[in-house]
């Protein structure tokens, strides 16, 4: 992306990432061995991107919108977001496995809509679970975290492309939710490729 724009650049590309992103980026991506370090090229005082430090907890301002960041439990330094939207927020968890203090924060906001990640099946539940990832039987104990009264459509997303069917089956047979019937306990959708979304 940075060669595809360089030229056309008046102020360096903003990347906004936890600290240990940051190192890892500069550590094992722009070290001059497996791609240049943009941060000094073309000149230091000038250069093609730029790294700002965020944390937990931490309101960022962009385009009008208010992005909150959220924490995550993950193999690698993750979080997740808070998007300000016309109605309340648009919550997404980022990769993340079993996560209270996501939950306790999230339960203090008025919340539109909630992207969470299922990466794996039932089937693979301990490979989840070892890559801090959700699995269907995980994402049940998380949404029972949900506080009372709240309700919110629920999208899937980061599921195993092979997985897909499976995994929205498992999400189905312990929430019924496809198709919506009289005892829908949460409105769980996939987030397919292409949709999009006006917060």
């Amino acid at each position: 992306m940075v060669d595809a724009v360089a030229s056309q650049l008046t102020q360096p590309i903003r990347i906004s990432a936890l600290p240990g992103t940051i190192a890892a980026l500069k550590t094992h991506i722009f070290n001059n061995v497996i791609w240049p370090d943009f941060s000094r090229i073309p000149s230091a005082e000038a250069p093609f991107i730029s790294f700002h430090e965020i944390r937990v907890g931490q309101v960022l301002e962009l385009n009008g919108k208010r992005i909150e960041v959220l924490p995550a439990v993950h193999t690698v330094p993750a979080c997740g977001y808070a998007v300000s939207g016309a109605h309340g927020a648009w919550v997404f968890t980022g990769d993340t496995e079993r996560n209270p203090a996501f939950w306790r924060r999230v339960n203090q906001m008025d919340v539109e809509a909630l992207v969470i990640e299922t990466a794996f099946s039932n089937r693979e539940q301990d490979p989840a679970r070892r890559s801090l990832h959700l699995s269907p039987l995980a994402l049940a104990e998380e949404l029972d975290c949900i506080a009372r009264g709240k309700n919110y459509p629920i999208f899937i997303t980061h599921t195993k492309p092979a997985e897909t069917e499976l995994i929205m089956t498992e999400i189905q047979r312990f929430d019924q939710t496809q198709p919506f019937g009289p005892n829908v306990v949460h409105d769980i959708r996939w987030l397919r490729a292409g949709q999009e979304f006006e917060l």
